[in-house]
């Protein structure tokens, strides 16, 4: 008899077994996050005196590292840190004695944490292993160690791992009875024989900092005897189709057989897209066993790209024999990424890589985020920034990276945990050679599925026989998975060429020449006509804003910004502290103008394939690396927003070519606009347009061009524009904006136009190119002078000044020029009435600023502030003066380190400045506020700067190596 049972009985009983079934697969999986006993091993006494056995006597909460938990040891001088220390002055100059004081340590070089600790420690954690576990293989799983790990239960050791890349797996002894059990870890994070380099982003102090612990999932779970080992999908896009690899395995080299059913659909996309199951039969000898199988993706397949990140999933079934069941998901997208001849293709279509470099920076842990979110949350502000890539300098983000990365749609290129430089080297026989190998191929086991894994080198900038082992090493992979594309190392220009890289990561076609006189023409073409590959620009940018010291209070974890304190403290010394917000403004809508151009100029060179930023958000290590327009937090700093900053780095972006951003009004204003177009699709019949306005808004010109399809390419001829100045009479900033009409796409340059005659101003300014007899009097009387001191100056000749500002910083390169950061300047000043400018450094300002000479004011009076002031760099903060003005006797002098006088040939905007100021001297508004000493300001041609960099150590890196002597 058949018992109809009520609908609303059928689901609730559905239900109950829904729920007993997630119940027992729980069951399967004990985690072994919480409290751990813990016990830090620093002579390494531990194996001798069995600590497996012991019990141990303090507390740890894990997933963490030993720092969050406030163990280790206290910061201090003599602090063993890994990573190359390029400049310790800081460990010998008597300005910076307070900061190595005790209790009042302060390390510029890197983010400082709570405890630090290198070497040995014991974890240990009571579980309890259930009876149902008999005859299930049970796998210990622990997510980012840090570093060497090894294991015991009970007193039984189990493994030993050792790798930056993937969680360890130690299988526990197969008759391993139920009941309470001990699981003991000894952790090293000391570099040993595999030495990876100690500036290696994986391990090193300079960024996410050597810890000691285990910060991701930890678990105990339990399976099938008979299990998949590995399972790895290669997309097949013109057959509509996947090659599924298996490797099996099962315990006590069993042999087994069975079927393997295969199911797939898509779960990201609009409508599921479910393919049909294949199942086949398998069979394991010897415990081992491998098979291949073509999966069918049916007639509609969804591919994964940067604009449509589709993804399946895949669900293996094993089920044996004896009715012993494993199953297994794996995420994949239907995607192509390869190189076609000298460009990029994804799925066909070509593709620019508008990249960043993530150098491991997490100032709230000091690793890396072990959750999808916080991965999404990177990606996400990348995208909005108009980027689509990231590469991750010598270190492998953990797989959460690679699933935010998959859901965003984002191309990734993670590396071999090395910079085999500093201590290390590759290809000289030492066991890093084969670790690479061995790390390399357990990223692809692990992460090879992702679709936005495109992209694998060895690592950074390696030392020794490179170019046969890496040539070796792309070989290798080339051979053994087509899925990504291989380039031997991520490189600066000087590096030797890996003749097989199948695409290039390397500096040589990068920065501006901005020695010569800004412009929008020239590319990057003659520098990679060599290469027949895909070319991405490595570690490009790499200009510095000031430190902004209101992130201090950001630093609530493990980590606290010691090196900005020390800046910040230091700026208070001398005398500037009320400054170091507008420094960071105008150093950053400087650090943007630079990012514009040379991002502008790769993009409309032919063949050129990408570029990797160094970086879109600061680096707090190698001396303090603020290069990002986002902070180490990956939050803005006010002077560029993401949509600003996406006019110039997107899929497309209009360009402007031309000669010269500073015209003269008897001048015609002649451009080209061109478009690079990376979007997902061809643009039909697009409009562009352009308008010229002042900086109110006033309409100067504008025009449309014909309607132009846009291909999937760069250096899209548009057409040009002619606009005659003669209609402008007095000094002007102008805006040319172009249009991509009915889109986001826009982009815009800044131009100045000034008087092609300037009047002669007619006033009792005495104009002098040094402080002689007449000066003297015209100020003993009363008068007023103009000095101009340019190449005159000895208190601050050591300052060197270009246009570009500070390049990664003056620390780790050991004060290599240029020292400053651009310039800051009030704009309602009367002295700039005739001289239109912003509070900072822009296109008009580099004929008059660049390679000038600057004045060190370090003996004025307190409070004093020049009309221009150049930036200087955070680790000296000294108090600069471009022009400046004062009372001197009687009279009034302004002064101007920057050439500025009558007869300037060809540099309008120079002409322009010294009009302005000239008039302001002649006005009444000129009455300067600060009484000045003439033989305050005579010395500035006659004494060198107290305050000069000293490096104490001449070797590079320096590795204080007489740290001892420091008190």
């Amino acid at each position: 008899m058949q018992i109809q049972l009520p609908r609303i009985f059928k689901i609730l009983i559905a239900l109950a077994f829904l729920v007993l079934s997630n119940a027992q697969t729980r069951a399967q999986s004990i985690s072994l996050a919480g409290q751990w006993r813990f016990k830090t091993d620093a002579k390494d006494e531990g194996l001798k005196g069995k600590w497996y056995n012991s019990v141990l006597p303090d507390r740890i909460s894990l997933p963490g590292s030993m720092a969050e938990n406030l163990k280790g040891d206290e910061i201090t001088l003599k602090t063993k840190w890994t990573g190359s220390i390029y400049d310790s002055s800081y460990f010998f100059h008597p300005r910076l004695e307070k900061y190595r004081k005790p209790g009042n340590i302060k390390i510029p070089f890197w983010l400082s944490p709570a405890r630090h600790y290198t070497g040995a420690a014991w974890y240990q954690k009571d579980v309890e292993i259930p009876a149902s576990w008999k005859d299930k293989r049970m796998v210990l799983s622990l997510e980012y160690p840090h570093s060497e790990t090894r294991v015991w239960i009970d007193d039984v050791e189990i493994g030993t791992a050792f790798t930056f890349v993937v969680a360890q797996q130690f299988e526990l002894p197969a008759n391993l009875k139920a009941g309470k059990h001990t699981i003991t870890l000894l952790i090293d994070n000391r570099i040993k024989a595999i030495n990876v380099g100690q500036d290696s982003h994986s391990l090193t102090d300079h960024t996410q900092g050597n810890w000691n612990g285990v910060v991701g999932k930890m678990t105990l779970t339990a399976g099938s005897p008979v299990y998949f080992d590995d399972i790895q999908v290669y997309p097949n896009l013109k057959n509509k189709s996947a090659k599924v690899k298996i490797q099996l395995k099962a315990a006590a080299n069993q042999s087994a057989t069975g079927k393997i059913t295969l199911n797939a659909s898509s779960f990201n996309t609009q409508s599921v897209l479910q393919v049909k199951p294949v199942t086949v039969p398998y069979q394991i000898t010897n415990g081992e066993g491998s098979l291949e199988i073509n999966l069918p993706m049916g007639d509609k397949i969804v591919t994964w790209d940067e604009f449509d990140p589709a993804l399946y999933r895949l669900t293996a079934t094993l089920i044996s024999k004896d009715g012993k069941k494993e199953v297994k998901n794996v995420q994949f997208g239907m995607r192509e990424f390869k190189a076609v001849g000298r460009s990029f293709e994804i799925n066909g279509r070509p593709v620019f890589l508008r990249g960043t470099v993530n150098n491991c920076e997490f100032p709230l842990t000091g690793y890396p985020s072990m959750d999808v979110a916080a991965w999404v949350r990177i990606f996400k502000i990348s995208k909005a920034h108009g980027l689509n890539h990231m590469r991750f300098h010598s270190f492998c983000p953990p797989e959460a990276a690679f699933i935010a990365a998959d859901q965003i749609g984002f191309y990734l290129q993670p590396e071999g945990p090395s910079w085999a430089n500093h201590g290390s080297s590759i290809g000289d026989g030492k066991p890093i050679d084969q670790f690479i190998y061995d790390e390399t191929n357990r990223m692809a086991k692990n992460y090879g599925n992702y679709a936005s894994f495109c992209m694998l080198a060895y690592g950074n900038e390696p030392r020794g026989r490179q170019v046969e082992y890496l040539t070796k090493f792309n070989d290798y992979w080339k051979a053994k998975d087509s899925r990504r594309l291989y380039t031997g190392a991520s490189v600066g220009g000087s590096w030797p060429v890996i003749p097989n890289n199948e695409f290039m990561v390397r500096a040589g076609a990068r920065g501006l020449d901005w020695g010569r006189k800004p412009e929008s023409i020239s590319t990057y073409a003659k520098q990679i006509e060599q290469f027949k590959v895909p070319f991405v620009a490595h570690e490009m940018g790499q200009y510095c804003a000031f430190p902004n010291f209101d992130e201090i209070k950001k630093y609530t974890g493990v980590y606290r910004a010691k090196n900005f304190e020390l800046f910040q403290e230091d700026l208070k010394d001398h005398d500037m502290a009320d400054q170091a917000h507008a420094f960071l403004m105008a150093s950053g809508k400087l650090q943007a103008l630079c990012y514009k151009n040379e991002i502008e100029k790769a993009l409309r060179t032919p063949n050129y394939n990408g570029y990797q930023l160094l970086s879109l958000n600061d680096y707090p290590g190698q001396g303090t690396a603020l290069v990002g327009v986002l902070d180490a937090f990956w939050d803005e700093k006010g002077y560029i927003s993401a949509k600003e900053f996406k006019r110039f780095s997107n899929s497309t972006v209009p360009l402007l070519k031309v000669s010269k951003f500073v015209f003269t009004n008897d001048e015609i204003l002649n451009a080209a606009v061109e478009v690079a177009h990376f979007g997902k699709a061809p643009i039909e019949n697009a409009k562009l347009s352009w308008i010229l306005k002042t900086d109110n808004g006033t309409l100067v010109a504008k025009g449309d061009f014909a309607p132009k399809t846009l291909p999937v390419t760069n250096c899209i001829a548009i057409g040009e524009l002619n606009v005659p100045l003669n209609t402008i009479r007095v000094a002007t900033k102008l805006n040319l904006e172009v249009l991509i009409n009915g889109t986001e796409f826009a982009n815009d340059w800044n131009i100045w136009v000034y008087p092609a005659k300037i009047l002669e101003v007619k006033n009792e300014v005495y104009y002098c190119t040094s402080l002689d007899d007449k000066a003297k009097a015209v100020l003993a009387s009363g008068g007023s002078v103009f000095f101009n001191a340019a190449g005159k100056v000895v208190k601050g000749k050591e300052v060197v000044q270009t246009f570009l500002p500070v390049f990664w910083n003056t620390s780790w390169f050991k004060m290599r020029p240029p020292h400053t950061l651009g310039i800051l300047c009030d704009p309602k000043q009367a002295a700039f009435a005739s001289f239109p400018t912003d509070d900072h450094s822009d296109m008009q300002w580099w004929e008059i600023v660049n390679k000038a000479q600057v004045m060190n004011l370090e003996d004025f009076p307190s409070g004093f502030k020049p009309l221009v002031q150049p930036i200087d760099t955070w680790f000296l903060n000294r108090r600069l003066a471009m022009v400046f003005e004062a009372k001197v006797g009687k009279g009034k002098l302004l002064v101007s380190s920057a050439n500025l006088g009558p007869g300037l040939t060809g540099m309008p905007a120079a002409q322009q400045l010294y009009y302005s100021l000239q008039q302001y001297m002649g006005s009444d508004q000129f009455n300067p506020k600060f009484d000045v000493p003439l033989s305050t300001v005579q010395d500035i041609l006659e004494t060198p700067s107290k305050l000069q960099f000293e490096t104490f150590t001449k070797d590079s890196p320096d590795e204080l190596k007489v740290k001892s002597k420091t008190n």
